[in-house]
């Protein structure tokens, strides 16, 4: 009984980006083995000798134990060589991996780009600032691509790998520079600004009556020493607005660089193959390649399933006892499991469509099986490793 693929892949997975590029984002939705992917990728690129830095959102605690370490922290941690030996797993490189910290990221930024100590500290201690570092929408998103933009430049790595952010969209990041600023520096806020600049004190007599009688009534829940502190601080972030938006377009185009290659990863699920179709979209709309796509959970699709009295047979010639019924259920398991690599195949039609619509060549494959195991340590991680990047 042989097995067949799904699907055709790339003989070579992705290790022609592992060699080539700089950095990889990888892209897809909750639950399709995302993390993962980031982490055997890293792997692949470390046993290739590069070094290797994964940049990671809210690791699942499996993760950490497939890596051999206790948790994920937001420093550095450049994994044991002696836990690849202790694996069998041989590395050439480094592998070295960090958990994205918003908020030390936002304040980094801050730091960077603040006129004045003075300033600075004003910020940084500001109460609307703790909110903003922490829960604004957009945030994450922008504080990963900032740290990505951030260590991009650092010559201790070959390779910089980030698990994007976890967002109902998993291409927020695209526009978070932009959205960012925005939420910040709107016509609401700049009408606070005005109101306070003209006298240190809040004060509604320069606003229009419409927008007065708005602030009003919130100043009567939240105070309105709530309102001049939000004004105060706009009025400070404002002062570094002029590095700021250049960052922000600095990143933005950091993200559309030809030593950047996009990895999207999805799993034969119809719902699952259809948002990464969507992101495929979207990418090509921002002039964006998608150049890698890899299809997580693919069942096998079995030729001829030999009867019981050969199962039987086989059973008996390597001395495995499974009780009685064995060949029976042996049988039902594999016609179930190529009986699911036919609807796989069936649910990834559309996905190869998209493959050949690239026009410069078409995207990279790789189709990683349905392991029937967790991945909880580095010896099964190097398999998925294996199978992106051979």
């Amino acid at each position: 009984m042989a097995a067949s693929e799904t699907s055709s892949s790339t003989p070579g997975g992705l290790g022609k980006l592992l060699d080539s590029r700089r950095v990889l984002l990888v892209v897809g939705c909750g639950g399709v083995g995302k993390t993962t992917t980031t982490a055997a990728l890293g792997l692949a690129a470390a046993r290739r000798g590069k070094r290797v830095l994964c940049l990671t959102i809210d690791p699942a605690r499996r993760l950490s134990q497939s890596l051999g370490i206790e948790e994920m922290k937001t420093e550095a941690q450049t994994i044991d060589p002696a836990l690849f030996a202790q694996a069998g797993v041989p590395v050439t490189g480094s592998m070295t991996v960090m958990m994205l910290d918003t908020k030390s990221t936002f304040d980094s930024l801050v730091m960077e780009l603040a006129p004045s100590a003075e300033q600075r500290d004003r910020i940084l201690n500001n109460v609307l600032y703790k909110y903003i570092s922490t829960s604004l929408a957009g945030t994450q998103e922008y504080m990963a691509m900032e740290k990505l933009y951030a260590t991009k430049g650092d010559p201790s790595y070959d390779l910089i790998l980030l698990d994007t952010p976890p967002t109902p969209n998993a291409l927020d990041f695209l526009d978070a520079p932009e959205r960012l600023v925005g939420a910040i520096d709107s016509a609401a806020t700049r009408w606070l600004v005005q109101a306070v600049q003209s006298s240190g004190k809040f004060s509604l007599n320069v606003l229009a009556k419409s927008a007065a009688a708005i602030v009003r009534g919130i100043g009567k829940v939240s105070g309105s020493g709530f309102l001049e502190q939000m004004a105060a601080f706009i009025a400070e972030i404002n002062s570094v607005f002029g590095g700021w938006r250049k960052r922000a377009d600095a990143v933005s185009a950091a993200l559309r660089g030809p030593d950047v290659a996009y990895v999207l990863v999805t799993t034969p699920d119809p719902l699952a193959v259809r948002e990464v179709m969507f992101f495929a979209d979207r990418l090509r709309e921002q002039d964006m390649r998608r150049d890698a796509f890899v299809v997580n959970r693919v069942h096998p699709t079995y030729g001829r399933v030999p009867d019981a009295a050969e199962v039987e047979g086989a059973l008996a010639r390597s001395a495995i006892s499974l009780g009685p019924d064995a060949p029976t259920r042996l049988r039902r398991a594999a016609e179930d499991e190529s009986r699911m690599g036919k609807l796989d195949a069936l649910h990834l039609v559309g996905l190869e469509a998209a493959l050949e619509d690239e026009a410069s060549g078409g995207s990279l494959l790789a189709h990683v099986p349905a392991f029937p195991y967790d991945i909880h340590d580095l010896e099964r991680l190097s398999r998925i490793a294996e199978v992106l990047a051979p």
